[in-house]
């Protein structure tokens, strides 16, 4: 019986996906690819590995996560979710190789260790490494988190396991681009300056009980609630010189300094500026309906 079944959400990833197809073809466990309206070779090479592909509209990752859970026949009582840009490491590979349901009973969802690269270079400091992602759970038990916008992730109820020796390489070849790097995250800050405006309002909540000294999703849901209560325009000054000194991001180099720059201070720069347009929008729509 087969322990897993892969899923795999594409769009225009012919750079990428056959790279982890690769990654993972040893294993004896199903794959399904979600795509939301590939135009390059992605569906082609799904074709030639015989692997059932669905389609469905992007609006954000976590309803095309969800709407992937709900798609496929799987039926395997692990699932494992896995973006096109990354790949298993010979370690993780071995560790699913080995992997048995009877040895986890009582176990919801297991962790992988991610290893990010950008521009062919790890990003080892800035925390981020090492970063723990809920990757694998049980089927039917696992769900996507619709209260995000922006950032997915899975939430598995009950007992979690973290395989820190198991990796799982992250590395966008399209984002050696700088330019489609800009264009992604210039997206990016729509949906999250729309996501911050709405738990302002109070019509969005954190679905994972934020705590600095829980599982990796709880560490992060603590972190977030405090980057929600610092005053905007100041937190991403303070959130750059925490990760390029104090999380030691500067031992990075050149390529990861960059990336710093980009990720930690220029985007999170352009979402408070969108989010104060939209306060502004919002306050003169309530001063026009007095």
């Amino acid at each position: 019986m087969k322990q897993f079944s892969f899923i795999i959400l594409t769009f225009n990833e012919e750079k990428h996906l056959q790279r982890l197809l690769d990654s993972i073809n040893t294993l004896d466990a199903s794959i399904f690819v979600l795509d939301s309206g590939s135009i390059d070779k992605t569906l082609n090479i799904c074709e030639i590995n015989n692997i059932q592909v669905a389609y469905n509209k992007f609006e954000n990752h976590p309803k095309q996560w969800d709407t992937a859970l709900k798609k496929f026949p799987i039926n395997t009582p692990w699932v494992i979710g896995l973006d096109a840009d990354q790949i298993v490491t010979p370690e993780l590979l071995l560790l699913l190789q080995n992997f048995k349901d009877e040895d986890f009973r009582g176990i919801n969802g297991i962790y992988f260790n991610r290893k990010n690269y950008f521009k062919g270079n790890w990003i080892r400091f800035g925390g981020y490494y090492p970063k723990y992602l809920l990757k694998m759970f049980r089927y039917g038990v696992g769900y996507s988190d619709l209260n995000e916008n922006m950032d997915h992730r899975f939430i598995a109820p009950g007992k979690t396991v973290i395989w820190k020796q198991g990796h799982i390489l992250e590395e966008n070849l399209k984002e050696n681009n700088i330019s489609f790097w800009i264009d992604k995250h210039n997206r990016y800050s729509d949906l999250l300056a729309h996501e911050e405006l709405e738990r302002i309002n109070k019509v969005r909540s954190q679905s994972i009980s934020p705590f600095f000294w829980g599982s990796p999703d709880e560490r992060t849901a603590w972190l977030k609630r405090l980057w929600w209560n610092l005053p905007r325009f100041i937190r991403p000054f303070l959130y750059f010189i925490y990760r390029l000194i104090f999380q030691l991001g500067i031992l990075d180099g050149k390529t990861g300094i960059l990336f710093h720059f980009l990720q930690g201070f220029w985007f999170r720069v352009i979402v408070d500026v969108k989010l104060a347009e939209l306060l502004k929008q919002e306050s003169v729509q309530k001063t026009s309906t007095r």
